[in-house]
């Protein structure tokens, strides 16, 4: 097993550690049945993976052991960040295939309490490979090991590869760029994952020009509600 080194946000970073202690309490909010979470956004780039993975490691970092996956099978960009000592990783393609057990694919990080598996190669046929029974066994598996499992998917207003992931969740968020999304497009969105039946858990404010914005400013790091509908929002700052 390969051993994966994370790198934290600076601890003199107040605000964006405020943001996921905030984003990490309203999760345990919901209840210890809200265990496997997929997080998604509208499109690329709206920083959707640099926040699920800080929300792994706080959730890690408050003494939960947690499992993080890389489900974004067909542009993952987790895997030109990592630092890894042991080998070359395996991934979830590898175990969705077939061609791996689920214990050689995931590792161990230099973070306590959390582990991660990469997506791996890309494959031919993604949607698929999430709708195969070893997709559905893994759920049932580690739900039994882990207090979390954080699920990384794609953009599902590019492919609907996450509303296939949420079917098997207790819940899903909405990783949302500042300024960059029209309301309908999320609206749309979130139309698609109340298809699938899984809870929709609010949306993750992401990017926000705290200087540029003193209405964010004064209420950093709060609890919202009635956004986009009937939903919760919390928001994080800055990640990529």
């Amino acid at each position: 097993m390969a051993t994966v080194n994370l790198k934290k946000i600076d601890k003199d970073d107040f605000r964006m550690n405020e943001a996921f202690k905030s984003l990490r309490s309203n999760l345990e909010f919901c209840g210890d049945q809200v265990k496997v979470i997929a997080l998604t956004s509208c499109t690329p780039n709206e920083g959707k993976s640099s926040v699920s993975l800080n929300l792994a490691i706080s959730l890690a970092e408050a003494g939960k052991k947690v499992l993080y996956l890389d489900l974004d099978l067909r542009k993952s960009v987790l895997i030109g960040k990592l630092q890894t000592q042991g080998g070359k990783l395996k991934g979830m393609t590898h175990f969705l295939s077939g061609q791996n057990k689920l214990m050689e694919v995931i590792n161990q990080t230099n973070i306590p309490n959390l582990q991660l598996a990469v997506a791996g190669p890309v494959p031919p046929n993604p949607a698929e490979l999430l709708t195969g029974r070893h997709f559905k066994a893994l759920i049932e598996a580690v739900r039994k090991v882990y207090d979390y499992i954080i699920l990384d998917t794609p953009s599902l207003g590019s492919v609907i590869d996450s509303a296939i992931i949420a079917k098997e969740c207790d819940g899903v968020a909405i990783v949302v760029e500042a300024g960059s999304v029209s309301y309908k497009f999320v609206q749309n969105v979130k139309e698609q994952l109340e298809k699938t039946g899984c809870p929709i858990l609010g949306v993750i404010l992401n990017k926000v020009e705290m200087a540029k914005n003193s209405y964010y400013g004064k209420y950093y790091g709060k609890y919202y509600g009635e956004y986009y509908g009937h939903q919760d929002k919390n928001e994080t700052e800055g990640a990529e």
